[in-house]
């Protein structure tokens, strides 16, 4: 069965970084996408799933574009839902 996937501008706020992700936080990519976006957008959305439960969205990649959008004072960003299997 295909995925379903969209993309929508979600406020900042509303993204849920799970903890093996946010190990992954590599600052000096997030200075390099920092800069990537200031010079030419954002080349890719980052990609969540919703969390109906909770009521947000769960990061499932991206989380270095993630922080250099928040470095750069942006509210909301562009992202891929992708509707994933609950693991």
């Amino acid at each position: 069965m295909a995925e379903l996937m969209r993309t929508v501008t979600i406020p900042l706020g509303e993204i849920y970084v799970p903890a093996k992700l946010a190990k992954t936080l590599d600052a000096a990519k997030v200075e390099t996408r920092a800069e990537e976006v200031l010079e030419s957008g954002l080349n890719a959305p980052v990609q969540v799933r919703r969390d109906e439960d909770r009521d947000r969205y769960v990061l499932i990649s991206g989380v270095n574009r993630l922080e250099a959008v928040r470095a750069l004072g942006e509210e909301t960003i562009e992202a891929l839902i992708v509707q994933a299997r609950k693991h």
